[in-house]
């Protein structure tokens, strides 16, 4: 043979997809060896100030990062997949759990304007992933568009959370799964799980991942059509409880409907605003769609506008069929059927809420694996996990470690502690999105005057400081009101500030989000005030403490 033909061999077999070589985990030159290792820890300061203040930009996160996994992912996907994969991956059993927990508890019957609330604030940052995934339409979701507008730095804090969702996140619905299969099959939460000295181990939990990140693995598309089926089959469970809920209702179980007044709405809003979780994985699907700047703002918009007509809907019906103060916290639509006669509604509740978690596993193994996909395309970690596969065009690698990781901790853990956290991790980049927005349309590299940048900069602090304060106030001093004379002002300033004294660098090509900047900078105190206590969820029906 040649020595050519030897050369292309060795090419084809080093680009091979299953290959372990060094150089696809520590493909750095600090990594050569052990001098350069020293030399490299030598620059540590240099580097981490290097890190700090550099940043991405749209051209490199969409086409030259997206070089490191070699094959491309397949554009096979629609606005009708989009708005499908929206309810699959939202509409999970936090309906079904928050609602009574929060109208029996706060608002009463005026839970439903708690879901108007929540829905008009997880609608701010809709609009926010929207504008960003349709200018820079990468896998990389959240952690891209950080890159882009604050840099190396916050997108490495947003990977750590995106890392801590997506693997914690999974375990903890994974053995949720388990609980609601349980009683739906008539037996306790933990029936099924292993009984030992100081676990309870749950291998159904790592079959039922090992499952979803199999399909997830095979096609996109595939996995986009079965999760139209299980959503179709969810979607049929909520008009049953929509019908059944309002043919025995009772207009006179809404009085009174605000026994708690508006606070009581307000802090039922900052529980149920979880239940819309989970739409940014949506973002991360931009790459794999044949026309991100049509079919993003449809899927992602029209889905959630649906979802939060329909969440109203059912928390209507359920204080309709039940008085706020007879609703069981634990099991609020089971009890309620059981009071007028349907103690069979109760198997059709788990089984929607079973259905509703099987379609939030299916979308998370898929958008969780392309976030990891794009921060192994910036070396953040080894670019194994970036590899796309040149058959299926999905990304193997990343999908197995997250799945391997979620099985190990779903397998142990009920997760309790950890799980709480994932709220606050979440809103916390919900809120960076919205800087990051701010940030995009007032700053341009090279083009805004200096004088520019600092007025925002100072604007920006007043609005997260501001909020931070609100939020503060709100939890020190539940029924007082002097310090959000102070507060409030405060943040009307810092977005005033912005609006009169800053002017826009840059208009978005294809859609953008309105009202800039007022609905960022509220996004932004939005964000920072909702993450209150009492955000992790207790169920009896599910034997643990769940984040929805």
């Amino acid at each position: 043979m040649s020595h050519t033909g030897q050369e292309a061999e060795d090419d084809v077999q080093q680009r091979a997809y299953w290959r372990w070589s060094k150089d696809d985990f520590l493909p750095e030159e600090s990594f050569r060896n052990r001098s350069t290792y020293v030399s490299a820890l030598s620059q540590t300061c240099s580097r981490f100030k290097d890190r700090l203040v550099s940043r991405s930009d749209d051209a490199n996160e969409i086409t030259e990062l997206r070089k490191q996994s070699e094959n491309d992912m397949k554009r096979c996907l629609t606005w009708w997949d989009l708005t499908w994969f929206g309810f699959g991956s939202v509409i999970g059993a936090g309906i079904f759990v928050l609602t009574g927990q929060e109208a029996h508890h706060h608002a009463g019957p005026a839970i439903v304007l708690s879901y108007v609330a929540s829905g008009i604030s997880a609608m701010l940052s809709v609009f926010c992933y929207t504008e960003f995934s349709v200018e820079i339409p990468v896998a990389g979701g959240s952690f891209a568009y950080l890159r882009v507008e604050l840099g190396d730095f916050a997108a490495f804090i947003a990977a750590g959370n995106i890392l801590l969702e997506g693997i914690v996140g999974g375990a903890a619905v994974a053995r949720a799964w388990t609980s609601y299969f349980a009683t739906l099959i008539n037996r306790q939460p933990n029936s099924l799980r292993v009984h030992t000295k100081n676990y309870l181990l749950d291998p159904i939990a790592v079959a039922v991942l090992a499952i979803a990140s199999t399909i997830a693995m095979i096609s996109t598309k595939r996995t986009s059509q079965l999760n139209w089926i299980a959503t179709a089959l969810n979607g049929l469970v909520i008009v049953f409880v929509l019908i059944a809920g309002f043919s025995h209702a009772d207009p006179s179980n809404l009085k009174p409907f605000l026994p708690n007044g508006a606070r009581g709405v307000f802090q039922a809003a900052a529980v149920v605003f979880f239940a819309y979780g989970g739409f940014d994985n949506i973002a991360t699907m931009a790459e794999e769609t044949k026309n991100p700047s049509r079919d993003i703002p449809l899927g992602l918009l029209g889905s959630m506008s649906i979802i939060t007509v329909v969440y109203c809907l059912m928390a209507l019906s359920l204080t309709m069929m039940q008085r706020y103060t007879e609703i069981d916290p634990n099991a609020a639509y089971s009890i309620a059927f059981q009071s007028v006669g349907m103690k069979w509604g109760k198997y059709l509740v788990a089984l929607g809420a079973l259905k509703g978690m099987t379609t939030v596993l299916l979308v998370g193994a898929l958008g969780q694996a392309r976030y990891i996909t794009h921060i192994a395309r910036a070396h953040m970690i080894p670019p194994w996990f970036a590899l796309v596969h040149p058959k299926s065009r999905t990304p193997i690698n990343a999908t197995l470690l997250m799945t391997i990781l979620s099985a190990i901790i779903a397998f142990f853990s009920s997760l309790d502690v950890l799980a709480s956290l994932l709220s606050v991790s979440t809103l916390f980049i919900f809120m960076m999105m919205a800087v990051a927005l701010l940030v995009r349309r007032y700053y341009v590299r090279e083009v805004t005057p200096r004088t520019n940048l600092m007025k925002l900069v100072i604007f920006l602090l007043i609005i997260i400081a501001s909020s931070m304060g609100t939020s503060a106030y709100w939890g020190l001093r539940p029924n007082g009101w002097v310090g959000y004379v102070i507060t409030i002002p405060l943040w009307l300033s810092g977005t005033i500030g912005i609006a009169v004294f800053v002017p826009q660098q840059r208009t978005p090509k294809v859609w953008g989000v309105p009202l800039v900047p007022w609905l960022p900078s509220l996004s932004i105190a939005i964000n920072i005030v909702t993450p209150r206590p009492g955000l992790c969820v207790s169920t009896k029906s599910s034997g643990s403490h769940y984040n929805y």
